[in-house]
């Protein structure tokens, strides 16, 4: 899941970094940003404080992942830090879809409701892209394009757990950027 991870001893002093459009995370939190505005565009008033609420928490999700990717190469810790605001940010959306769905005396669908499992099937399609999930965002009610989104952001909250527990386990076993200095230092001696 984790690409361009430096060997423990490796000599390169900043290893490659970035890399975060290959990165599940990102491509569902991508997924997650696209169907929110879509949502939000449809379903909730453009003038409210929770449109913008919601575009923005979507938007910083998918930001924080990318931005964290790229700080890698010289900050485990900038990067830990930033996937968990992404993971933050994604809980604080969560947090208003279900809001949006027992506001308006809609279900919330549990894991077993067969929309839920097709949507969630979808996560193995080969190049699936926004418009994979489209039918349930667009042309769909209010309460199974919200539905939807939750599938997809419980998805991505998945992974970005996995990736902050892997994330952390390495940065343990290897270090950071400070001790691959030290130990460039050490060498050179």
């Amino acid at each position: 899941m984790i690409k361009n991870r430096p060997h423990p001893n490796s000599s390169t002093l900043i290893p490659s970094h970035g890399g975060y459009r290959e990165l599940k995370s990102f491509q569902n939190a991508e997924l997650v940003y696209d169907a929110t505005v879509k949502f939000c565009d449809r379903c909730i008033d453009r003038r409210s404080r929770t449109h913008d609420q919601m575009v923005q928490a979507a938007r910083s999700g998918r930001q924080n992942i990318a931005e964290g990717s790229q700080a890698s190469g010289t900050s485990k810790k900038t990067e830990l830090k930033l996937l968990g605001v992404a993971r933050a940010s994604l809980e604080e959306l969560l947090l208003d879809y279900e809001d949006f769905l027992r506001h308006r005396g809609l279900a919330l669908w549990g894991k077993t409701h067969p929309t839920v499992q097709a949507v969630r099937r979808l996560a193995y399609e080969k190049n699936r892209t926004y418009t994979t999930y489209r039918p349930y965002i667009e042309q769909a009610t209010p309460e199974v394009a919200a539905n939807t989104i939750i599938c997809l952001i419980h998805q991505t909250n998945y992974l970005l757990d996995q990736q902050l527990r892997s994330l952390e386990k390495a940065f343990l076993e290897e270090g950071g950027f400070t001790e691959r200095l030290y130990r460039e230092r050490k060498k050179r001696q």
